[in-house]
C-alpha cells in the first residue's frame, strides 16, 4: 500500500518517522522545504504538490496544525478532495472539529473514497518510538484494511465507532490533560511557597491518588525549567476551545472549560503562540515571583522504551 503523509509538523514527523521504520512506501509533503529534504535522506519520497501525492497514494494521511488548514488542503482545487478516486482512504491524524470531519468526510465519500479520523494521544516524546494511543473513526473494514499500519505508529489503536467519534475522544483527553496542566501551576507554587522539598514533592504527587501522565512528564521539564514539551500554547488554545465549543453545543453547560481557555489564552498573550504549553504554570511563577526549580530532571523528554509492534484494544 503506497502512502502519502501530509503535515510534518510536531507529531506528524514522528509518525512518518515511524512509517519509514517500517519499510512502508511513503511519500509526503511539507510546506517546509528543509522538513521535507530531510525526509528525502531518510528515505521517502516528496511530492512536489497535494494533488500529485493524492493521486499516487492508496491511503492519504493529512496531520494538519488547525481544522482551517485541513480544509484547506482538502478543498482546494489543486487539494485531496479533488483528486481523490474509488477506493482510497483518508486518515486524518489532526486533532479537529467532529463536525468538521463529517463535513470533509461527506466530499470524500461522494469520491468513493472512504474517510476515517485517526488523532493520536499520549505524547509528543513517545510518538517517536510509536508508544502512542491511536484513536480511530469510521468504516470498520477500512480500518481493518490499514490496521497493519496504525500498528507501526501506534502502541495501542481503538476503533472508536463512526465517523468523528474518535475526534471527540481526542478532544477530551486533551481538555482533560490541559486542565491538569493548568492545575499543575498552582500545585507547585504552593508547594514552593510551604516550602516544601520539590524533588520529594515530584515523587510524592506520582505514588499517589493525585497522580498524571501530566504529572509525570511535563512536571519534569517545568522543574528543569526548559519546558520543552514539543507542544506550543496556541495548540492547547485549539484543543480545549473545541472541546468548550462541543461542550456548549450539548447543553452540557461546562463550568471548568470556560476557565481553563481563559487561562491559555492569558499565557498565549504573556508568553506567545509558539511557546511550550507548559509554560501556563510559568503565570503562577511570575505571579508570585519564584520559580518552580528542582535538580535532577531532564530539558527534554526521551521514551526509553523498546519500539515494538503495536496492537488493537
Amino acid at each position: 500500500m503506497k502512502i502519502g503523509f501530509i503535515g510534518l509538523g510536531n507529531i506528524g514527523g514522528k509518525l512518518a518517522d515511524s512509517l519509514l521504520r517500517n519499510k512502508f512506501d511513503l511519500t509526503v509533503r511539507d510546506l517546509d522545504e528543509k522538513i521535507s529534504k530531510s525526509f528525502i535522506d531518510k528515505g521517502a519520497k516528496v511530492a512536489n504538490t497535494v494533488k500529485e501525492l493524492t493521486k499516487d497514494a492508496d491511503l492519504i494521511i493529512t496531520c494538519l496544525p488547525s481544522p482551517e488548514v485541513c480544509s484547506e488542503v482538502m478543498e482546494a482545487d489543486d487539494g485531496v478532495i479533488h483528486n481523490l478516486s474509488k477506493n482510497k482512504i483518508w486518515l486524518e491524524m489532526s486533532t479537529t472539529d467532529e463536525s468538521e470531519v463529517k463535513r470533509l468526510g461527506k466530499l470524500v465519500a461522494a469520491k468513493g473514497a472512504i474517510p476515517l479520523d485517526g488523532p493520536v494521544s499520549g505524547g509528543c516524546h513517545r510518538a517517536t518510538t510509536g508508544n502512542i494511543a491511536v484513536f480511530v473513526g469510521g468504516e470498520r473494514k477500512a480500518f481493518e484494511k490499514i490496521l497493519h499500519i496504525l500498528t507501526v505508529m501506534g502502541r495501542k489503536v481503538l476503533h472508536t465507532g463512526e465517523l468523528g467519534s474518535a475526534s471527540i475522544l481526542k478532544v477530551i483527553t486533551n481538555y482533560l490533560a490541559s486542565t491538569h496542566l493548568a492545575a499543575l501551576g498552582e500545585a507547585w507554587a504552593v508547594a514552593k511557597k510551604s516550602n516544601l522539598d520539590l524533588v520529594k514533592t515530584y515523587k510524592g504527587i506520582a505514588v499517589s491518588s493525585g497522580n498524571s501522565f501530566v504529572h509525570e512528564t511535563e512536571s519534569q521539564v517545568i522543574l528543569n525549567g526548559s519546558y520543552n514539551i514539543n507542544f506550543t500554547m496556541d495548540l492547547v488554545v485549539k484543543d480545549t476551545t473545541l472541546f468548550d465549543d462541543l461542550a456548549n453545543k450539548l447543553n452540557v453547560h461546562p463550568e471548568i472549560s470556560p476557565l481553563v481557555v481563559k487561562i491559555f489564552k492569558d499565557g498565549q498573550k504573556k508568553y506567545g503562540s509558539r511557546a511550550w504549553s507548559s509554560m501556563i504554570v510559568k503565570r503562577m511563577e511570575d505571579q508570585n515571583n519564584t520559580d518552580f526549580r528542582a535538580k535532577g530532571f531532564p530539558s527534554e523528554l526521551v521514551d526509553n522504551e523498546a519500539e515494538e509492534k503495536g496492537h488493537e484494544i
